[in-house]
Order: structure tokens, then C-alpha cells, then sequence
């Protein structure tokens, strides 16, 4: 037997994947030991055990964690999210196959080590940062770190005092936070910085704040989102919109929404005229956007890159001057521009090869052809996070279709209407597989009452992940919602970066968002009859096959069987090119 190891590294997470020959009828599980460098060793906590089976009314005094030595995971991979991550970066996990032991308890079986950097994500390309925010509101984590404490006043105002909710900000905000506002108080603290915005959702005071001071200093060019839902009553973004054109001049503020929306959520900062640095992403300047939802966020040091994000602003302004009440006109003007025909070569030093593309567009098929063509040509795998499926073109078809697919690997996370749906590795079920009203009122009661943040996208991600492991690896993802609707009538950008290690990180983040939300969906199909339980001593597989067997399969057969998705997950994750471990016998 041997054992193999494989990282993938993400924001402040970690995919451990396990492989080794087809295990024994002993086999119970990988137990995982977490060595942070200069810190005391501990393993890894399991949900599940043998001895405390969990159905939707159990108790929370019934539901112990237990340590992984003596409740292995049954499965073939795990993420971790170290506890210390802002202090510590470099880790080593020792992963052990567990064994059943003839007379009782469990024994070690063989080991393997694997070092990790958490630092590798965000700093390989010294003038390209990603980051994301953790989404994680609705989670035991933050019912027990912050007692589910609300995010907001309950009187929504567009000017509150920030600093009692600063550290559960920070803390689901995460890396997209930190950008952001390092990003904005960069602008702020140099004078010699004018900053053009695009805003969707605009109601973080904060970030309001900040914009206001830039107007009053006549730093700032700001292009607002005025959709119904931004200038419909008590709307914060009505206020905002005062407040900004108040300090910055109305030759300074324009507003309109093209044919729908004017959807960026775009910063560029400019020297002398001369775009310089680019903040970007699928994150609105606003509450939700960054501590309810799923997003992430880029911030892009290069001048050739803010030309093109320059080029794209300079374009829109000037013609939504021109045509104040004509955003129809804008964006058939726009589609029609340079700026918009094709994608943008933005390669270059200290950067990932990246190509963005800018919409409204004369077609979809401008942007979102090398989308489809990368999804139709996939090898391997299509990781991905999504808004919403229900609107129309090539794209969103395919990912809506994937699970037909028996040739990849497909994993991803979509919301619609308030329900999250679960797209497993090939499997027929792609349907809703938990709500947000379940979240929030009706949480298994192993679980504190969860917190929701309110109605509202909590899916907000825009990417698509190609071939993560593969030779051509590619990430799409922006302000775009990937529909032939939203590229002919919003105001987006939408970047395709082929790069592995970026591809890997938001591979890692797609797969954390569905293995979220799909122990909810357990919990709630748990029943007394039928509970979640780690399979225990004596089981017996074959599914059913020869006198004595059980109906049933030993847990780990499923990813020996080729026509099983399981072995498609085993094989792929544990695939080369990784952060292949060290090996040694255990006892």
C-alpha cells in the first residue's frame, strides 16, 4: 500500500487529498494531524464519530467533536482553515490511514507528511492580488465566535458608527475586505491619487466615507448604478448619490444603468491622468456584498492593465454625460466602441496571463464564446460559483447541464429564488438542496441558530474554474454574471486568467462553498432511523453480493469503482501537479 498526499492551497484554506491502493475491509478512515510551524501540534476534529450517531433532532450535548485519530474521515479529501492563518503561513499535515483492530479500537496504518505555505496564494505574482471574502455568516463558526451578533443597526442609514461591528467585519470580510480598504486608504493617504469608480450596490459607510472625502478633495470621477432597486424608497444609494455629488460636483457624478444595469464594482486609480492600479471583482461596495455573500475580489498593480480599465470608464462617463436620460443609447454607443469588441491582452511582469473583456457588448458571444469553448473542451474538471442559472446563452447552459457529464469532474454552487443548489461530481442531483429560511429558522438543533444576514444573494460569486490540475488550467470570473443577457445590457468586465496556481485557489474555494453548504443538507434528510454516523467495525461490501454481505457498500468502495463519481474525485484530486507528500510507515 501507498499513501499519497496532495495540497491545494486557497485563501487561507487548504484541500487535502488523499490516494493509496484499494484498502483492506479494515479500513475506517484518514486521520489528520496539523503541525503549525512553531506552534503545538493537534488533529483535526471530526462532526461525525462511531459512537454518537447525529439525525436533525439531536441534541447539541450529543454531539461531541472528536479528534480524527479516534474518528477518522471517510472520505478522500478535507479542507482545513487554520485557526492561527493571519499569524502562522507555513504548516506540515501528517495524514495516517486508520485501521479496525481485531479486538477493538482503532491502530495506525501507513503515514504520509505534506508541507503547506499558506502564503503561496496571494503573493506569487507580486502585482496581482486575489482575495475572498469568507462567506460565512450563516455557519456554527460565526454563531460561536460572534454569537451570531448582527452586522448592521437595525435601522438601515447610510452613516452609522462602524466600530462596534469591526472585528465580525474583518473576520467574514477576510482577504476581500483587507484589499479593499488597504486599496482605499492607499487612495486617501496619497494626494497625488485620482480614483474613477463604478458602484452597483453602494451602502457601506465606510466605503462611503471614503468616496465622499475623495469628492470633497476633487479626487474623484464616479459613475452610480441608478437600476430601480438603487433609487427605489429607502434605498440607501439615494442618500449616497447625495452625499457624493454633494462633496465631488455634479460634473464629477454621473448615474445610469445602460439597458439593465451598470454592474461594475470597479476602482481605478490614475497619476497625472495616467491610469496606474485596478481594484475589481464580483463584490459590491456594500454590507452584504462583503460579509454576507460569497465573492472575491482583485487588485491589479499595473498600468497597462488600468489603461484598458481607464479606456472603459473614460468611454462610459463621457457618453452617459452626453446622454443623461438615454442609458439605452449609452449602451448601444458602448457595445459599439473599441473598448468593447474584443477581450484584452493584460499580461505582464509580476502578473498572471490574463485577458479581460468588457460588456455591454454588440454580442455575448464577444466575452462569453471562450467561456463555452473552455467548458465543451474541459479534460478534467469545471469547478464553479455562480449567481444564478436561469438566465439565457451557452454558458450557463452547459453548467446547468454538467451533471450529464460523465467524462469530468463537476462541483459547483448556484442560488436562485433563495435556494442554494448543490452540483455534486457528476452525480443526477442538481436540484435545491437547502434554503436560506431553513438556515436561519429551521437549523438542525446540533446547531446554534444560524444567522442569514437577510433576503438576498448569499451565492454571489462569478466564476468558472477549467481543469484546475490539468495542463491548460483557466479561471473566468468579475463583475459578469455569465448570461447572453447581462453581456448585451449591464456594464461589467470579465477576466479569464490562466494561471495553475490561481486556478487551484479558486478551484478550493468552489469546493469550501458546496462542502458548506451540504452538511446542512444531511443534517436535514437525517433521521432517527437513518443518521449521520461514521461506518463502524464489521461492516461488510460488495454492495449486497455473496451470502452474508450487507446491502450496502463499505464507505471507501465507491471511489474503487470506475463508474462511480467518487472514483472520478479520488483520481482527480489526488492528480499531480500538487504538493506531493512524504512517506513513511506507521505502527
Amino acid at each position: 500500500m501507498s499513501l499519497k498526499v496532495n495540497s491545494y492551497v486557497s485563501d487561507g484554506s487548504v484541500l487535502l487529498a488523499f490516494d493509496m491502493e484499494q484498502p483492506t475491509d479494515d479500513f475506517a478512515g484518514f486521520a489528520i494531524q496539523c503541525h503549525p510551524k512553531g506552534s503545538d501540534p493537534y488533529y483535526l476534529p471530526n462532526r461525525l464519530s462511531f459512537t454518537h450517531p447525529i439525525d436533525k433532532d439531536t441534541e447539541p450535548e450529543n454531539r461531541p467533536w472528536v479528534t480524527s485519530d479516534k474518528a477518522p474521515f471517510q472520505k478522500f479529501y478535507w479542507m482545513h482553515f487554520p485557526p492561527q492563518i493571519d499569524t502562522i503561513k507555513e504548516y506540515e499535515y501528517e495524514i495516517t490511514a486508520m485501521h479496525f483492530q481485531s479486538s477493538f479500537g482503532l491502530k495506525k496504518g501507513e503515514q504520509a507528511r505534506v508541507e503547506v505555505n499558506f502564503g503561496e496564494f496571494a503573493t506569487k505574482f507580486h502585482n496581482f492580488t486575489p482575495g475572498f471574502t469568507r462567506g460565512y455568516l450563516s455557519s456554527q463558526a460565526y454563531a460561536t465566535g460572534f454569537h451570531n451578533a448582527p452586522i448592521r443597526p437595525a435601522k438601515k442609514t447610510m452613516d452609522f458608527d462602524s466600530k462596534p461591528f469591526e472585528k465580525q467585519w474583518e473576520w467574514l470580510g477576510y482577504s476581500a475586505h483587507k484589499l479593499l480598504f488597504e486599496f482605499l486608504n492607499e487612495c486617501l493617504h496619497d494626494k497625488s491619487i485620482h480614483v474613477d469608480l463604478f458602484a452597483y450596490d453602494l451602502d457601506h459607510p465606510d466605503f462611503i466615507r471614503a468616496i465622499v472625502q475623495l469628492g470633497k478633495e476633487k479626487r474623484l470621477r464616479a459613475f452610480l448604478d441608478d437600476a430601480p432597486l438603487h433609487t427605489k424608497k429607502g434605498a440607501i444609494e439615494i442618500d449616497a448619490k447625495k452625499a457624493i455629488l454633494h462633496a465631488a460636483g455634479a460634473h464629477n457624478v454621473i448615474s445610469g444603468h445602460f439597458k439593465r444595469f451598470a454592474h461594475c464594482k470597479v476602482m481605478v486609480q490614475r497619476k497625472n491622468g495616467k491610469p496606474i492600479k485596478v481594484f475589481t471583482g464580483s463584490a459590491n461596495f456594500s454590507i452584504r456584498g462583503l460579509y454576507v455573500q460569497a465573492n472575491n475580489v482583485m487588485v491589479i498593480n499595473d498600468p497597462k492593465t488600468a489603461e484598458h480599465y481607464g479606456q472603459a470608464f473614460d468611454e462610459a462617463f463621457s457618453l452617459q454625460q452626453k446622454n443623461p436620460k438615454g442609458s439605452a443609447k449609452v449602451a448601444t454607443a458602448f457595445a459599439k466602441s473599441p473598448v468593447a469588441a474584443k477581450y484584452f491582452d493584460c499580461s505582464g511582469q509580476g502578473l498572471p496571463k490574463f485577458d479581460v473583456a468588457f460588456s455591454p457588448h454588440t454580442s455575448g458571444q464577444v466575452s462569453l464564446k471562450t467561456v463555452a469553448e473552455a467548458i465543451k473542451q474541459a479534460k478534467t474538471s469545471v469547478i464553479f460559483a455562480v449567481m444564478q442559472l436561469g438566465g439565457s446563452g451557452s454558458v450557463l447552459q452547459q453548467l446547468a447541464s454538467l451533471n450529464k457529464r460523465k467524462d469530468i469532474f463537476s462541483y459547483g454552487m448556484t442560488q436562485s429564488a433563495g435556494k442554494v443548489q448543490l452540483f455534486s461530481p457528476g452525480s443526477a442531483q442538481h436540484g435545491e438542496f437547502a434554503t436560506f429560511s431553513y438556515l436561519s429558522k429551521n437549523v438542525p438543533k446540533p446547531f446554534a441558530e444560524e444567522y442569514s444576514g437577510g433576503m438576498g444573494q448569499v451565492i454571489h460569486d462569478k466564476f468558472v474554474v477549467v481543469d484546475f490540475n490539468g495542463d491548460n488550467p483557466v479561471v473566468f470570473t468579475g463583475s459578469s454574471n455569465l448570461a447572453e443577457g447581462g453581456e448585451t445590457a449591464n456594464g461589467d468586465n470579465l477576466l479569464a486568467i490562466h494561471d495553475r496556481d490561481l486556478a487551484v485557489g479558486f478551484a478550493v474555494e468552489g469546493i469550501r462553498l458546496v462542502d458548506h453548504y451540504h452538511f446542512r443538507m444531511m443534517k436535514q434528510q437525517s433521521t432517527k432511523e437513518d443518521p449521520m454516523t461514521l461506518q463502524g467495525p464489521g461492516a461488510t461490501g460488495g454492495g449486497g453480493k455473496g451470502k452474508g454481505k450487507k446491502k450496502s457498500d463499505l464507505w471507501w468502495e465507491p471511489y474503487y469503482d470506475k463508474t462511480s463519481p467518487r472514483y472520478n474525485e479520488r483520481t482527480l484530486l489526488s492528480h499531480a501537479p500538487g504538493h506531493a507528500a512524504s512517506h513513511r510507515r506507521g505502527n
